[in-house]
């Protein structure tokens, strides 16, 4: 043979190999990249997107067991999953499984520009809790995540939900109405409105310096840290999605939810709330639950969660072990 005719079977030959070599390479990140079957659940990323009907991208995180009970974490406004880190560790040490999502609009979910209600907000959460296929799990909500747990609880699936929490929670209902006469005047909330649109930035200081994490009171222990990070997770979502939410947690009658919720719940709140006062919420909605708890704080503020995560981290586990 040929040296020529040698050369160009080695070239042939040469070009057979590397095109095996890439295929190879591309049928394995095609492997990788494909969506996890049912049958490979145990092995569920540990973050990612749930994508809802509407289109809008979802962000959990999932941590732990996946055989453990799990422990749904639902934010407040205008914040993320991320206001849940000191619960989300203490528990997953404890051997649970933990799960936060950012609701949609807020933290790494998509800024959407319309779905910012309760409703859509509750679909979201079952569409978050079936994509994961969480069953008797304790659902823990903080302030709107407080209204977005009774609104998703009195809908769920049979099964779904063990056991509920509402901390500094919004229900029945924020707003001064004929029915609601010690709720807070609309002036409030258009101010909120009026602050978010004039500096977004400025007011997501002014809220966490102050009032939220009771920084404003005398003798007050003030963290730096906390004002920082509730700042950082509030600019992570969208000015839009932050606006209509505050109809949504202000202006939803969560009177019929609370009513219908049928599992344990616990109820805990700051005697010092000064973002949603305690006689117009955790006082109005103990009387409406079948099986409800209440334990209140002397002194401790909206966010006492993050403040005081010791306190709060102590009778959730007493709450959930019950």
């Amino acid at each position: 043979m040929s040296q020529s005719n040698q050369a160009s079977r080695r070239g042939v030959m040469t070009a057979g190999l590397g095109l095996a070599a890439a295929a190879a390479a591309s049928l394995g990140e095609a492997a990788q990249a494909a969506p996890k079957t049912a049958a490979a659940s145990a092995d569920r990323a540990e973050s990612g997107f749930v994508t809802t009907k509407d289109g809008v991208q979802i962000f959990y995180k999932d941590w732990g067991p996946k055989t453990a009970q799990p422990i749904v974490f639902h934010h407040g406004w205008p914040l993320s999953a991320d206001d849940w880190d000191a619960q989300m560790m203490f528990f997953r040490l404890k051997g649970f499984r933990v799960i936060a999502h950012d609701r949609r609009g807020h933290g790494r979910s998509t800024q959407t520009d319309t779905g910012n209600e309760m409703d859509t907000y509750a679909a979201d959460v079952a569409a978050v809790t079936d994509f994961l296929d969480l069953k008797n799990a304790i659902h823990v909500g903080h302030s709107t995540g407080g209204g977005e747990v009774a609104h998703y609880v009195a809908r769920a699936k049979p099964g779904r939900v063990a056991k509920a929490v509402l901390i500094g929670a919004v229900p029945p209902i924020m707003l001064k109405t004929p029915a609601n006469p010690g709720g807070l005047p609309i002036e409030v909330f258009d101010n909120f409105r009026a602050a978010l649109v004039a500096n977004r930035a400025q007011f997501f200081r002014d809220i966490p310096e102050g009032p939220f994490f009771g920084f404003n009171r005398p003798g007050a222990k003030v963290s730096q840290g906390l004002i920082d990070n509730w700042w950082r997770q509030g600019m992570a979502g969208g000015a839009k999605a932050h606006y209509d939410c505050i109809k949504a947690f202000s202006e939803t009658d969560f009177t019929d939810d609370l009513k219908k919720i049928d599992v344990p719940v616990l109820i805990l709140h700051g005697e010092d709330d000064q973002i949603v006062p305690i006689a117009d919420s955790a006082h109005l909605a103990i009387k409406l639950l079948k099986k409800g708890t209440l334990k209140t704080y002397p002194g401790l503020p909206h966010g006492m969660a993050s403040t005081h995560p010791e306190v709060i981290n102590a009778d959730l586990l007493a709450f959930f072990k019950a």
